[in-house]
């Protein structure tokens, strides 16, 4: 596979490569890239082929959004690629540190998706966004009103396409029905934390984005860097790391569990003699329903590291070696699983039934 061997979205024309460019780190000194690394990043990612950026408002401030904006624009490129970026999380722009915090500033309401849209086009300078995710489920916002928002901007001419970030699947295919039903424009994919550390999307996510023409876009791939074989358990602590930086999860990565499938990663990188970031990437790409990774570099070595992910094709005994690593089931979503004991037993009397196209 190729960084240009393209694979569209969902239930939509909208052709991408099978890694996208995660921009997060760029333009923050603290835990990311500076503006000339960042730079060189972005580069190297389109020189090798690739067509797929994302972004949101909140990263680095809005400094993500405002670089990439400067670097398409230098190149020529904004024709050229896929540009995403996201709204939700709170960002007031008022520049006043002084007032109250502006609950207006964030949530997925039409008032604050039309703000942040302003806002992000104004920053990457463009006149439209090809994928807009809504970045968090803000936990009050209903289905009906974002996918009502989403279609008129896709009407309008500002969006192209849209998807959703760090939603239950209820939620996904809740607005996913009710874009169809309506003949309005639906999501065509959903942005998820999904790697060999957390399977927990293979439940309900993935199922429902496969029957309503949702792309799995998995975040964090290697799982803040655990699966880069940065850390081990007498490191874990005191390595200097986006685990113990500015990161969502803190240690909570740090299980046992999680370290059983670190050393079975291992394992199988050396076996292959490959670095474990490859094989971790390599794992993910071959998912069912998962048609693009965002990779997140911070140097340029990672990201022509993760990028050699796409040569690689792990064997079926490398693939269930990782899998039983996890130790993860489907619990009670497995037991009707086409070819289960309970699917050729109690539901179809012994015989087996398998799913049609």
């Amino acid at each position: 596979m190729k960084l240009n061997d393209l694979r569209t979205l969902g239930r939509s024309g909208l052709p991408v490569s099978p890694l996208a460019l995660g921009t997060m780190t760029m333009g923050n000194n603290t835990y990311g890239s500076p503006d000339d690394v960042s730079r060189a990043i972005f580069d190297a990612y389109i020189d090798a082929g690739g067509n797929f950026i994302d972004t949101a408002d909140v990263y680095s401030s809005g400094r993500s959004e405002t670089l990439l904006g400067r670097f398409i624009s230098e190149r020529h490129l904004r024709d050229r690629v896929v540009l995403a970026t996201k709204y939700a999380f709170n960002f007031d722009t008022s520049g006043d540190v002084d007032a109250s915090p502006n609950p207006l500033a964030g949530g997925s309401s039409r008032k604050n998706l039309y703000r942040a849209l302003d806002g992000s086009l104004k920053r990457l300078g463009t006149d439209y966004i090809d994928l807009y995710w809504m970045h968090v489920w803000d936990g009050v916002t209903p289905a009906e009103e974002v996918v009502g928002t989403m279609s008129d901007l896709v009407r309008a001419g500002k969006i192209r396409y849209y998807g959703f970030s760090d939603v239950p699947a209820w939620f996904a295919t809740r607005a996913a029905t009710l874009a169809q039903a309506h003949g309005d424009p639906a999501p065509i994919a959903m942005q998820m934390f999904y790697s060999l550390a957390d399977r927990s999307v293979e439940r309900e996510h993935i199922p429902a984005g496969r029957a309503l023409g949702m792309s799995m876009i998995p975040w964090s791939p290697l799982a803040a860097g655990l699966l880069s074989g940065k850390y081990t358990r007498e490191n874990a602590k005191s390595t200097d790391s986006r685990l113990s930086g500015n990161n969502p999860f803190g240690d909570t990565l740090f299980t046992e569990q999680n370290w059983r499938t670190v050393d079975a990663l291992r394992e199988v990188a050396e076996g292959l003699g490959l670095s474990m970031s490859r094989v971790a990437l390599a794992w993910l790409l071959a998912r069912p329903g998962v048609d693009s990774i965002i990779l997140g570099a911070r140097k340029l070595e990672q990201l022509q590291d993760n990028l050699a992910a796409l040569e690689v094709e792990l064997s079926a005994d490398a693939v269930a070696r990782l899998e039983e690593a996890t130790g993860f089931d489907l619990g009670l979503y497995g037991l009707a699983v086409p070819g289960s004991a309970m699917s050729k037993g109690a539901i179809f009397g012994g015989a087996q039934v398998l799913g049609g196209a």
